[in-house]
């Protein structure tokens, strides 16, 4: 029996036990505290479920989803009087895809402002219209959260060390998407209906998108290049778009919880690059099958940037869930020396590179680094000790 049939077997042996979500205590902890709470996130990576596993065993919740006509009708001439008949007795609000309803923002501060006994729950997969549709009119009465395609810490939780150590090469094939870890053997059918979500329920369907094979064909160039610097010019002559448009598509994209960026890190070195970017996934299950491939780690020429994007990606989950307020970025130099990433926290520089190889774990940081950054903590990551970095 190989590792994928055992992992199978466990699988369906905790088919029946919910992925217990980090946010979930944050989250409750805040009920009742008179500030509308926010939740950011992809489709499909679980806000909708972690609400129903702490309002499971709770009366008087109203539950609305923005994505309805009627519902975007009925907010559009909501009065504070038309508000209170419509939540009743109802002690808790929450509702889905809330960016969907016209001036949400308005909407949710005049409950919050005038309903006070009612919590407001609000949750949203575009967080460009969602937070610039609440920012203004919530401020100081809102919490945001932002939630991730499920992380490595939370399914260490949910299994056990061991057994998700064994398992990182068929996540970094076909990532943490809930529904992709709750049903091996059917990976590639739910990664193409996540992928029509993401790309045609909402990016395409934004007003901003004029081009939207063009950003289709952006987001598999990105696809290709993870762990490498991407120019906006060189993409976008592989793509046909100018520049501006292809920083302006993947703002959308980032903010859309799909891609993030990560810049270089310059202060001592004339010759540190300044101005350059890396691009990595979220998900490196949507990543691989934009590129069209699902084979397994030991049979591709890709599994640095794999891992380097798997490593990175986890990192910063771990970081956003503890609301750590550490900055990151990787370092380059114009000789090409490099380090993946480093990460500033109450001012102690850390360094990091990340091999697949653990034959590779003796490599030292670049001298022109160790000299320009003396106190800094340098530490080679494997899959032989990630679990110090992730956990």
């Amino acid at each position: 029996m190989d590792l994928y049939q055992e992992f199978s077997i466990f699988v369906q042996k905790f088919s029946q036990i919910m992925i217990h979500r980090i946010l979930e205590e944050q989250i409750v902890s805040l009920l009742g505290s008179g500030k509308a709470i926010v939740i950011m996130g992809a489709r499909q990576v679980g806000k909708s479920t972690l609400l129903e596993s702490i309002f499971r065993d709770k009366e008087k919740v109203l539950w609305m989803t923005g994505d309805d006509l009627d519902v975007q009708e009925l907010f559009s001439q909501i009065t504070s009087s038309r508000l209170k008949a419509l939540l009743g007795n109802s002690q808790y609000l929450i509702i889905d895809e809330a960016q969907r309803i016209p001036d949400i923002g308005l909407r949710l501060k005049l409950i919050t402002d005038q309903i006070k006994e009612v919590q407001v729950i609000a949750t949203g997969s575009s967080s460009f219209e969602l937070a610039s549709k609440v920012n203004e009119s919530l401020a100081g009465r809102k919490r945001e959260f932002r939630m991730f395609p499920v992380s490595f810490s939370e399914m260490v939780s949910h299994t056990n060390l061991l057994e998700e150590l064994r398992l990182i090469p068929h996540r970094m094939v076909f990532g943490y998407y809930p529904e992709v870890v709750s049903n091996p053997g059917n990976e590639n059918v739910i990664l193409k209906e996540l992928s029509d979500s993401f790309l045609y329920k909402d990016i395409l369907s934004l007003e901003n998108i004029n081009k939207p094979d063009k950003i289709v064909r952006l987001l598999k160039a990105l696809a290709f290049q993870i762990g490498s610097q991407v120019s906006y010019n060189e993409v976008g002559q592989l793509v046909g778009l100018d520049s501006k448009t292809v920083e302006r598509y993947i703002d959308v994209l980032e903010k859309s919880h799909i891609i993030f960026r990560l810049g270089t890190f310059s202060r001592n070195l004339r010759n540190e690059l300044k101005s350059s970017r890396k691009i990595y996934f979220w998900d490196l299950g949507i990543r691989n099958l934009l590129i069209g491939n699902l084979a397994q780690v030991e049979n591709r020429t890709d599994v640095g940037a794999l891992w380097e994007n798997y490593v990175i990606a986890e990192r910063l989950k771990y970081n956003a869930y503890c609301y750590s307020i550490a900055q990151y970025w990787f370092w380059r130099t114009q000789q090409q020396k490099e380090i993946d990433y480093l990460e500033e926290k109450n001012g102690q520089l850390n360094a990091y590179e990340f091999k697949w190889n653990d034959k590779k774990a003796n490599v030292r940081a670049p001298e022109s680094f160790s000299k320009a950054y003396p106190e800094a903590f340098f530490k080679v990551i494997t899959p032989k000790n990630v679990d110090e970095f992730l956990l």
